[in-house]
């Protein structure tokens, strides 16, 4: 009788060992850690940091830390799932590359939702509305530009691998279009330094560069005669897992499930008052 009960006590033993496990990691009692790649340089999406200032996060593999409005977001996903954050800085067109490879779970980076990159990826969000947008030097001679066309005979850039440069600058008739620039910080550059008239980004990230460098003014057409010709996912901004990985493409929704344009467009303003003015 005593070898019945004893037998029966382990089997309910190993059953509730099971249980618990198949809640942790792998069942090692640890926390999932979600890896999430982003740039670390590209204000006010993500950038990096000396301190742990502000919330920010430590980047994989480096002595300094990541904030911004990825950064943020990737805290509430994280938050809302009982996940430890894991960030990882990668270059820009590495990004989709080491969420197909598996290297990184996610990149929360400011991608927008295009056409070419759910061909390789699965795209959780929106996580943002943004709205596409020119940058010119305030004392330029296209500062009061009206629409697109106004920009007939101008230099611009933009950013390499975005829509900005590959879906809205060929749209400027007359302009003549130079190389695009690796990151969002060259392209600033290219204009501050006077290498072109005007360059193409969107609302968050002219938003930022003002604060870094004000003799810019944003030129908004939005809505207007004249302004760039966009669909939705040239200005709604994912979040990219691997094909067929529906498990957190799912958790990823749910935990941004109920949150607003409003709420997004109030965490980004948080991002934009603590990004460093050098970013």
């Amino acid at each position: 009788m005593k070898k019945v009960l004893s037998l029966i006590l382990a089997a309910v033993m190993c059953a509730c060992l099971f249980a618990f496990a198949s809640c942790t990691n792998a069942g090692t009692g640890e926390k999932k850690v979600l890896k999430v790649a982003m740039e670390c340089a590209y204000a006010p999406y993500n950038w990096a940091q000396t301190d742990n200032s502000n919330g920010s996060v430590p980047i994989h593999g480096r002595a300094d830390f990541a904030n911004g409005y990825d950064v943020m977001i990737a805290k509430k996903i994280c938050e809302k799932n009982g996940w430890d954050l894991e960030i990882y800085s990668l270059d820009w067109d590495a990004l989709i590359p080491a969420v197909q490879t598996g290297q990184v779970d996610c990149v929360i980076a400011g991608q927008s939702m295009t056409e070419d990159r759910m061909k390789q990826v699965d795209f959780a969000g929106p996580y943002l509305y943004a709205t596409i947008v020119c940058l010119v030097k305030s004392d330029s001679a296209y500062a009061n530009a009206t629409s697109i066309a106004d920009f007939a005979g101008a230099k611009c850039t933009s950013q390499l691998g975005t829509i900005w440069y590959e879906t809205c600058l060929p749209q400027v008739t007359g302009a003549t279009i130079l190389a695009g620039k690796e990151s969002a910080p060259a392209m600033l550059m290219a204009l501050e330094t006077g290498e072109v008239d005007f360059v193409c980004t969107d609302m968050p990230t002219a938003q930022a560069a003002v604060i870094a460098y004000p003799d810019l003014k944003i030129l908004d057409f939005t809505g207007k005669e004249g302004g760039f010709v966009v669909d939705e996912g040239d200005i709604n901004i994912g979040i990219s897992v691997q094909k067929g990985n529906t498990e957190l493409f799912n958790a990823i929704n749910k935990a941004l499930e109920g949150m607003t344009a409003e709420d997004f467009n109030k965490i980004m303003a948080d991002a934009i008052k603590i990004q460093p003015v050098s970013n």
